[in-house]
């Protein structure tokens, strides 16, 4: 594949300006042009890429320069978009707000300026006219190796309002590219830790994007956006596409044990070992490439629904349990007794377990008083803190995923917490905002509120899959 795929990142001045609207319907007003668009998230957002995922009809994926390393973000976005026509970043917060207290790192401006791509600045209109200029150029002019490409008006009131805007923008240098009207119907709902996923909403969902595409088409000049697109030009620094079964990422793994040797019978070293991941709505929050770092590791990768699945699939040799709202459906997950009784057995003898957030949650004793898989002696409620940041950790104990002393960034992102925080063995020794150990190691079990992106550190699913197979 070519590193010069067309691309634009779509950015704003803040939050709730109308990224993922914008974002989203362009995805899909492209996609109905018979393009086939590459979409992406900056940051560690799980629920965007489920809408994105809706537009284009491929696999959401997100680009985050702190967990998996600025170097990495080219290679990424080149695999997600392989054999695509174009691509669509949506940012994060504002186009300059980054990881706390580390600058511009993990910005929507950093992972524009390390893709090289053309900026589209969504600006709320509600409340301003001719002040819409000395925004949109204080954003443009800012960093100059950021380039602004254009700007989409949004919730623009009327015609004359529109005229006022247009007349001020001439003045700023940036040209408008779109033009939106105040839509109710494109709106998506939200809760405690932001929009509800597409899992949950299906069908009011696909009404939402198929909204925001024809608002989008309406409103903005496609083709003006697809040149600007194209003018992208390649990739900084060469890069190559991501692959998970590279020997590169691989180091430990020999070329043979990525393909099982053909023949009537495998030993128990060579079959593939089925690694279950929970899936369905109440655990959403997943990224593409883990099933794909497993399941070049050798594993057949299987997911399950915890809501509706009674039992583990056939020969689960592994478990990886993600985020997700364990705590909207805290009663449904309880009521289904046969499969936390399958989980609980799995975990007692000895066989590989991860669990992120939601999947912590799930482990423990009870969540908001409700019985959950007990494999943990902790209990979990809601609470009405949001625990939200990025984290820089150190693994405390040898574990499933890391040998202790393996560092890994992650995310937290939850109204949560689990008492006691931690078991006589930590998963994780975390820096900020305090010093801390937090999460559960114990048997094949690794548990924390952490989220990974394993394609910062591949051994992880290589270690992972290699413990399944010897369990």
């Amino acid at each position: 594949m070519s590193a010069s795929v067309p691309r634009l990142v779509i950015a704003a001045p803040s939050s709730g300006s109308g990224k993922t609207t914008v974002a989203t319907g362009l995805m899909a007003a492209f996609a109905a042009r018979g393009l086939a668009v590459s979409a992406h998230k900056v940051g560690p957002d799980y629920i965007d890429p489920g809408y994105h995922a809706l537009a284009t009809g491929r696999v959401g994926r997100n680009l985050d320069a702190y967990l998996c390393g600025p170097e990495l973000v080219g290679p990424l976005f080149l695999h997600g978009a392989r054999g695509c026509d174009i691509a669509v970043v949506e940012g994060v917060m504002g186009l300059y707000d980054g990881a706390a207290g580390e600058g511009e790192l993990a910005s929507t401006a950093h992972v524009a300026k390390l893709l090289r791509a053309p900026v589209v600045l969504v600006v709320d209109a509600s409340s301003q006219s001719r002040s819409v200029a000395a925004l949109v150029h204080g954003f443009a002019s800012w960093d100059p190796e950021v380039r602004v490409g254009g700007v989409i008006l949004n919730k623009v009131a009327s015609d004359r309002h529109e005229e006022l805007l247009r007349e001020a923008l001439e003045q700023a240098g940036v040209p408008v590219l779109g033009v939106l009207r105040r839509a109710p119907q494109v709106d998506t709902p939200s809760r405690h830790l932001g929009l509800v996923p597409v899992a949950e909403r299906h069908a009011a969902a696909v009404e939402a994007v198929a909204a925001m595409a024809a608002q989008v088409s309406d409103g903005c000049d496609l083709g003006a956006l697809e040149a600007l697109a194209r003018a992208a030009g390649a990739v900084p620094g060469g890069s190559a596409p991501w692959a998970p079964a590279s020997p590169a990422h691989h180091p430990t793994r020999s070329d043979e044990r990525l393909t099982p040797p053909s023949g009537p019978a495998l030993s128990d070293e060579q079959r593939a070992p089925v690694v279950a991941v929970a899936g369905g709505a109440a655990f959403t929050f997943s990224y593409a490439e883990h099933t794909e770092l497993l399941a070049a590791a050798g594993a057949e990768v299987v997911t399950f629904d915890p809501l509706r699945d009674e039992e583990l699939p056939d020969g689960t040799a592994g478990l990886v349990i993600g985020g997700g709202f364990p705590e909207v459906y805290a009663s449904e997950l309880s009521a289904n007794e046969p499969l936390r009784k399958a989980v609980a057995e799995l975990a007692e003898s000895g066989a590989p377990v991860a669990a992120e957030c939601a999947g912590l949650l799930y482990l423990c004793r009870e969540l908001d008083g409700l019985p959950m898989c007990g494999v943990l002696d902790a209990g979990a409620r809601m609470t009405e803190r949001l625990t939200l940041g990025y984290r820089d950790a150190v693994a405390v104990s040898d574990s499933v995923l890391a040998e202790a002393g393996t560092r890994m960034r992650g995310h937290e992102f939850h109204r949560t917490v689990v008492e006691p925080g931690s078991g006589t063995e930590p998963a994780w020794g975390v820096r900020s905002p305090r010093p801390r150990v937090e999460g559960f190691v114990q048997r094949g079990v690794h548990a924390s509120y952490l989220h990974t992106h394993w394609a910062s550190e591949p051994g992880v699913a290589h270690r992972f899959v290699e413990r399944c197979r010897t369990s």
